[in-house]
């Protein structure tokens, strides 16, 4: 099995169900244990970690809640999720609320330049 270096990026909440579809497929075919697989959710993305969002039905019905249950396996897996503070704030969305697996940084885009430079592959769905 291959090992690689790849940071997803999803910024845009309907491409959850292709963003989760991709890192579903990926972790099928590499030993996730010798790779480094990490998504970076930002801006509107952010929205489905908002329980009151989802309670209310303000997101896009293509989103459903069950995608963070399948983040929350897919990080039991070993793909890490890290989610932008400032996204985070500007969304009203306090990190208090959001599940404990996911690790929260405070500039998403630094992160994702961050990974760049380490040799990532980038991925955008």
């Amino acid at each position: 099995m291959q090992s690689v270096k790849v940071v997803f990026h999803i910024d845009e909440v309907e491409k959850w169900p292709l963003l989760l579809a991709n890192v579903r497929n990926l972790v099928k075919v590499v030993d996730v244990t010798a790779c480094r697989i990490t998504v970076l959710v930002n801006a509107k993305a952010v929205i489905i970690f908002d329980q009151h969002t989802f309670n209310n039905h303000l997101f896009d019905r293509k989103v459903q809640p069950s995608h963070v249950d399948i983040i929350k396996q897919l990080t039991l897996q070993g793909v890490e999720f890290t989610v932008c503070q400032n996204s985070l704030s500007g969304s009203n969305i306090s990190v208090e609320s959001i599940p404990e697996y996911l690790k929260v940084v405070p500039v998403g885009v630094l992160e994702l330049i961050q990974k760049q430079s380490e040799g990532f592959a980038y991925i955008k769905p």
